[in-house]
């Protein structure tokens, strides 16, 4: 597998949108080329070497081809939208919507992330290492579905609309989340293993959401079904007791999803 390493070295005062910046754009390109690919900042277009420092060539193919960020990003957008093969990596934190409706390939980011990460998402994997903010894997404004496959997986926190509209694929919060996890969803998983606020699966028709400590505000319109312990979905293990919930109940549809919550954390239930 080729690796090509991008150093920031521009201005980043003004956002960069840098969709360019795939496995699938570089593979087939020497570092000249690579470097010669336009980003956009403000209204102009510019060179990718005007804000990187490129080495190395691409892969043969998407698929042979690593993309190794070497620093904090967190002022350029939309680094590995759309990729359908390969790795990114960046070594540090990183901008809205990356990943953004990508359908394979796999995301490391070993800092945190700004809002948008895995928008719509189709395929493959994120990792965020550490907190992520607003609308992970959610549907875009004026839309209604959201992330649809594949996996993103924060060790640390996020924050609201996680998953919102999501139809399918699987969302790993190790840590706490805040408003509307989960509304709209109509299939996939989510699991945070921390604490929510508040309206949590709100109009929810469908898939499965697990929170593993406490709902600050439980949203009405869930049915207690019973309790159900060391919850399992493929290699995604919650241990512990859980209620079980359906609804959401105030939507007039007959497709429901579950709502499992810590019996432990949540005595009040």
């Amino acid at each position: 597998m080729a690796d090509v390493i991008l150093k920031p070295t521009g201005n980043f005062d003004l956002t960069v949108e840098a969709e360019v910046v795939t496995p699938d754009n570089f593979a087939g390109k020497s570092a000249d080329e690579i470097g010669k690919l336009l980003v956009w900042q403000g209204p102009k277009e510019y060179p990718l070497t005007d804000f990187f420092s490129v080495q190395g060539n691409g892969g043969s193919s998407a698929e042979d081809t690593t993309i190794i960020i070497d620093g904090d990003i967190p002022r350029v957008k939309r680094i590995g939208q759309d990729m359908t093969a390969g790795r990114v990596h960046i070594k540090g934190s990183a901008g809205m919507h990356t990943g953004s409706g990508m359908e394979g390939g796999e995301i490391i980011i070993e800092g945190d992330a700004e809002s948008w990460a895995g928008m719509e998402m189709k395929g493959g994997s994120i990792h965020i290492k550490g907190n992520t903010k607003d609308h992970l894997g959610c549907a875009y404004r004026g839309s209604w579905k959201g992330m649809s496959g594949g996996r993103i997986t924060v060790d640390g926190d996020a924050v609201s609309q996680v998953g919102g509209g999501l139809t399918g694929g699987e969302i790993v919060i190790g840590g706490n989340v805040k408003h509307f996890c989960g509304i709209r969803i109509s299939g996939g998983l989510i699991v945070v293993k921390g604490n929510a606020v508040r309206t949590v699966a709100a109009e929810m028709t469908g898939g499965t959401i697990v929170i593993g400590g406490c709902i600050e505000r439980f949203t009405p319109g869930f049915e207690m079904t019973g309790i159900e312990s060391d919850l399992k979905f493929n290699d995604i293990e919650c241990p512990g007791e859980y209620k079980k919930f359906t609804g959401d109940y105030a939507i007039p549809q007959k497709g429901k999803g579950t709502l499992y919550v810590s019996c432990e954390n949540n005595e009040c239930l």
